[in-house]
């Protein structure tokens, strides 16, 4: 009796009961389960692999393309200093208009000094003519005298002879002196010609003391100021040529044999999210350069990115079809673009 209130007791305590253990799972069964999750991860694998490859093979895309246009670089003509900077930092510009005025002093001072070398040659061009003129004169009088002189040696023998004699080499006299005249109209014409070269290569070298833009665009990083001096042949200004936009877009090769000029392709611009913009492929570079260290004229892809090592590319040069007037593209900027081949 004792033992039976003991245990009833024990069960209107307030102590939780613990459940009995379950048995555990066989472990056959736990291989199953785990093979089941492999075969079903392998395969999905494969099936975004088969699903990538029919995309791939109806659609062209890569997101290793870019917005460019020509860059043009104007270098003055003429060494100077600037005394005038007409353009400011990334202010757009129209062809012709003036970007910079070099110091026109030094340069007008050469071209008078050129000025007076001309007319200093006019004048010594006219005074060997007129020497020349004497010259072919006397010429003209010795041949007459001769040939009077031959005729009376018919009739006067002995006086006739020695007249005639004089008379000969009095027309030698005059025609070297015909030939000295000549030589020195034609060194003195060659004087004048020289002149005139140095004048027109001052007169020009004047003209390129003001810097004019050549094509419309926008000023890039500009650096140069008043007081700066600008080099013949080294780089002053640069300018974002506003005609020539493009993309370009580096396809893999496997892509380039079905991407042809003229067909429709759509571009989306970092720049400008969340639209796609109409373009057409302009032209597919027919080579590339296997290493970076060439003479810069066949483009160079590198065919690593993140030591990731990637198959060739080929630039593919795409233009914006009617694109939006209020659309402002950046040279540099990157790109994604999709073809349908």
């Amino acid at each position: 009796m004792r033992a039976h209130v003991v245990a009833m007791s024990n069960m209107t305590s307030n102590e939780p009961i613990e459940p009995e253990p379950s048995a555990p799972l066989p472990a056959a069964s736990t291989e199953r389960q785990r093979a089941f999750r492999l075969v079903v991860g392998i395969a999905c694998l494969l099936a975004l692999l088969a699903v990538w490859q029919v995309l791939t093979s109806f659609v062209a895309y890569t997101d290793d393309a870019y917005v460019t246009t020509n860059f043009v670089t104007i270098a003055p003509q003429v060494t100077g200093v600037i005394v005038s900077v007409n353009v400011a930092n990334d202010q757009e510009v129209r062809r012709g208009d003036l970007l910079a005025v070099i110091d026109k002093v030094p340069f007008q001072l050469v071209v008078d000094q050129r000025k007076a070398a001309v007319q200093e040659a006019a004048v010594n061009h006219k005074l060997v003519n007129d020497e020349l003129k004497a010259a072919q004169d006397r010429l003209a009088a010795a041949t007459a005298a001769l040939q009077q002189a031959s005729g009376d040696q018919k009739q006067v023998a002995l006086t006739a002879a020695d007249m005639v004699s004089a008379q000969q080499r009095e027309q030698v006299a005059a025609r070297e002196a015909v030939d000295k005249a000549s030589q020195s109209v034609v060194n003195q014409d060659a004087v004048a010609a020289q002149a005139k070269a140095a004048l027109a290569l001052a007169e020009w070298q004047l003209s390129q003391t003001e810097i004019h833009t050549p094509a419309d665009g926008t000023v890039n990083n500009l650096s140069v100021s008043v007081g700066d001096t600008a080099s013949a042949g080294k780089a002053l200004v640069g300018i974002v040529d506003a005609a020539g936009w493009r993309i370009v877009a580096n396809y893999k090769e496997n892509y380039i044999r079905s991407l042809k000029p003229g067909k429709a392709a759509w571009v989306w611009l970092d720049t400008h999210p969340w639209r796609l913009y109409r373009a057409r492929i302009e032209g597919v570079s027919r080579g590339i350069s296997r290493g970076p260290n060439q003479d810069g004229i066949l483009p160079y892809v590198a065919p690593t990115t993140d030591w990731i090592r990637l198959g060739r590319r080929f630039p593919v040069t795409l233009k914006l079809a009617d694109p939006p007037s209020d659309l402002t593209l950046y040279m540099g900027s990157d790109a994604s673009t999709l073809i349908f081949p």
